[in-house]
């Protein structure tokens, strides 16, 4: 993508207004998901997350936030040495605290196989990120610390480990896919304890028009469901 064009894209995916992150705080991501479905849907069958990942704070809101994209490595030393890799690390803190803001961190582990084989998340780096504008994080890596991660951070992670070995960023800024998911740098990200979805930005306000609409669906669907009178109020319900 030229630079004039890719600036233009990253625009338009980050221009949110607060009205819109409000509404798509109120909702869980399920939702988000079943809204998409109507208003867009090509998106059916791509876009979130579609392997289990754990979530040890399921209580906390909806994490509504733009993508910050990250690969790393935990299993190999770092290949720069730790003092080459000292000013990777303080480029990639600039990249977390840069705009679009707030940020969803959206991490891939290259480990393969050996995926998750130490945490780059624990009670340092939650602290850290959330200091420079990071709700939380998705990633098919490994997580630790859990009851000293920074407070209101999220966590929605592929496993817990103990150790974080020798774990290092890679790139950043990049393209990624985290448990199915394809994510690019700037997406406007939903995430909560069921997993993680990218919100088209565009169909936000027909996302909202149409939540009325699918909550009434179903409310009469389970209605019909517990009124007792069988498989005929269910199928009249579901006839509408």
């Amino acid at each position: 993508m030229e630079p004039l064009t890719r600036r233009l894209e990253e625009s338009r995916m980050t221009n949110v207004t607060a009205s819109q992150f409000e509404f798509l705080r109120s909702i869980d991501t399920p939702t988000v998901c079943n809204l998409i479905e109507m208003v867009a849907p090509e998106r059916r069958g791509h876009g979130y997350t579609v392997k289990h990942l754990h979530c040890p704070f399921p209580d906390l809101p909806p994490m509504v936030g733009f993508a910050k994209t990250v690969t790393f490595k935990a299993k190999e030393k770092v290949p720069l040495g730790e003092a080459g890799y000292m000013q990777k690390r303080l480029d990639y803190l600039d990249y977390v605290a840069s705009a679009p803001q707030p940020a969803v961190m959206i991490m891939h582990d290259l480990d393969g196989e050996r995926a998750g084989f130490g945490a780059f998340w624990g009670e340092v780096q939650s602290n850290v990120h959330k200091a420079l504008g990071a709700l939380g994080v998705v990633t098919d890596g490994s997580i630790r610390d859990i009851p000293m991660i920074a407070p209101g951070f999220q966590m929605v992670a592929a496993m817990i480990v103990p150790s974080h070995a020798y774990v290092h960023v890679v790139d950043y800024g990049i393209d990624v896919t985290v448990a199915g998911m394809a994510t690019r740098s700037g997406d406007l990200m939903h995430a909560d304890r069921h997993g993680a979805v990218v919100v088209p930005v565009d169909k936000i306000d027909a996302m909202k028009a149409a939540n009325d609409k699918l909550a009434a669906t179903e409310a009469r669907i389970i209605a019909a469901a517990k009124s007792g009178g069988g498989v005929e109020a269910i199928k009249a319900a579901l006839r509408g």
